[in-house]
């Protein structure tokens, strides 16, 4: 379902392959930062001084303020829409394995 809606916001299907492996290899150093920020705040919930440095440098405050709620509104929803079995849309194909 988010392939899809991401190729139609402008994402590769290229990108949507390499967001399924942990490797961060061929990102720019801020999509670096931006992907280790998403990986650390889903799996602890929290971001260390070294990756809140990395996510910052060239952002505002406001962006990575930003970004940790979109992480968390979309970790609810994901709980919520999960936990409640609700399925994904018809004709629409989950993430790639």
């Amino acid at each position: 379902q988010h392939t899809v809606i991401g190729v139609r916001a402008g994402i590769t299907d290229d990108e949507v392959r390499r967001l399924t492996v942990e490797a961060l290899d061929g990102w720019s150093p801020p999509e670096r930062a931006l992907l280790a920020a998403v990986d650390q705040l889903v799996a602890d919930h929290d971001l260390d001084d070294a990756t809140w440095s990395a996510l910052a440098e060239g952002r505002t405050t406001e962006q990575v303020m930003d970004l940790v709620f979109a992480v968390g509104q979309y970790v609810l929803v994901s709980t919520a829409l999960r936990t409640f079995r609700v399925p994904i849309d018809d004709g629409m194909p989950g993430f790639p394995s």
